[in-house]
């Protein structure tokens, strides 16, 4: 009997699906034993809200068919084993009491850790259940559709059954994005909100603080289409990602300064718009009036706020950002502010339902898409290209999606225009390009919204 939090989430695979035999004859192979679960959990494409959950601000995403797969035994000896379908990722172990998670080297079984450790945290674990664990995962990596939060959100999971806890999907959600953080990453969650709380045949708006998570339904007549640029960038990898999370955090300081609120305690836009109780279109007009085009000087931030150059780096800087030495604060909080208004325009739209919805859809994508390359600077010269080539074959709106810097775009294509569209952007982006060649059957696909992160039993 599982307890309740599965209720939902169990499905018999008494008759396994190929991919599922392929994984437990791989794990009696590698174990020589066979798992007792399975665990799930989905990548996702967002839609509309780019680098603004972590400003506190609600985004738009789907959960996809790609995922994150793990068949589990729970073992005696205190010892996690991992290991991964793709001989590219190689098998890692170590003591369940003695996690050490190295963010200098994001390697794929550190994802593993972060969620294993989130878990055992939480509940103060002393004497953690090992584990022996097979990984088999279809989200291309370093792609934008989440490959990473699905690998801790799953690895949450495991921890969670493995140990026989129980804890509500939105917890879970909540627990694993701190825990990913443990990589280095300054996220805001919604990667993981919504490998835990999608539902098949639904996108979500997912709002923050509390957490929560409302239907959206989208419209018909277009499909959604992903194409990957074929350009890898992982976020723990590099300082662009935390550059952009600590741009708006010293916006947000130097914005509630000039405002005359308590700048030490905020840390997110969001939490200045709350204060002063206006609208996002106010606040737009703050920045114009508060914050300038050119970039700060960490000696201009210093002086603004009245702190040491020592107290920046060690109260407001994450510890990959140090070493840096300007910021676009004008840029970045007008990005987040806008792009929060056309995230609830998008709702709102869907909600309504007028005639005209896919072109009022479709212009909200591009000038998410505009805003993200020319505010946010996270574009990169092949994401631009691809979405010049999927509006130039039929698509009422492309942006791209995720970080950014590569990865993905995603595309709202008329459904009766979708084969020619796929055709066309496979001929004008993969098919010029040896190495996109190669990639092409895994990098262009329309999909639906899926469900959510699911726990496997055979009956």
């Amino acid at each position: 009997k599982l307890p309740a939090f599965y209720a939902n989430t169990v499905l018999n695979v008494s008759n396994l699906p190929f991919r599922l035999q392929k994984l437990k004859e791989t794990f009696i192979s590698k174990f020589g034993s066979a798992p007792k679960f399975y665990v799930r959990a989905p990548g996702r494409v967002n839609l509309i809200g780019e680098h603004i959950d972590y400003c506190g601000y609600a985004v738009l995403p789907m959960a996809i068919e790609q995922d994150i797969l793990i068949a589990v035994e729970p073992v005696k000896t205190q010892v996690v084993r991992l290991a991964n379908i793709n001989s590219l990722y190689l098998d890692f172990s170590t003591s369940v009491n003695n996690i050490q998670i190295n963010k200098t080297k994001p390697q794929w079984h550190n994802y593993f850790l972060c969620g294993l450790k989130g878990i055992q945290e939480h509940f103060g674990l002393n004497n953690p259940t090992g584990m022996n664990c097979l990984l088999d995962g279809t989200i291309p990596p370093s792609s934008g559709l989440s490959s990473s939060s699905a690998l801790v959100c799953c690895a949450g999971l495991v921890t969670l059954r493995a140990n026989g806890k129980t804890l509500s999907k939105v917890e879970l959600a909540e627990i694993c994005t701190k825990s990913e953080r443990y990589i280095g990453t300054e996220g805001g969650g919604m990667d993981q909100s919504i490998s835990f709380l999608a539902e098949e045949g639904t996108a979500k708006l997912i709002e923050f603080s509390p957490l929560k998570a409302t239907d959206v339904r989208l419209p018909s007549g277009a499909a959604f289409v992903i194409a990957n640029s074929c350009v890898e960038m992982n976020k723990a990898a590099t300082s662009h990602y935390n550059i952009r999370v600590m741009e708006c955090r010293l916006a947000t300081k130097l914005l509630s300064k000039s405002k005359g609120l308590d700048w030490k305690t905020m840390l997110r836009l969001h939490d200045v718009q709350t204060k002063l109780g206006v609208s996002l279109a106010e606040m737009l007009t703050i920045v114009e009036d508060v914050l300038h085009p050119e970039p700060y000087s960490t000696e201009e931030i210093c002086k603004c706020l009245g702190i040491s150059l020592e107290e920046l780096r060690s109260q407001i800087l994450s510890q990959n950002t140090q070493d840096v030495s300007t910021f676009k604060l004008y840029q970045r909080a007008k990005h987040v502010y806008s792009e929060a208004a056309r995230v609830l325009e998008f709702q709102k739209i869907c909600n309504e339902a007028p005639a005209n919805a896919l072109q009022l859809l479709g212009e909200l994508m591009n000038q998410s898409y505009i805003s993200c390359r020319e505010m946010y600077e996270c574009s990169c010269p092949e994401l631009d290209r691809l979405v010049d080539i999927c509006l130039q074959f039929g698509a009422i709106g492309s942006r791209l999606t995720g970080a950014g810097w590569g990865g993905c775009t995603v595309s709202m294509v008329p459904t009766d225009k979708l084969n020619t569209f796929l055709k066309n952007v496979k001929k004008a982006y993969y098919q010029t390009d040896v190495q996109r060649l190669a990639l092409e059957n895994n990098s262009l696909f329309a999909t639906k919204p899926g469900r959510g992160a699911l726990v496997f039993v055979e009956a």
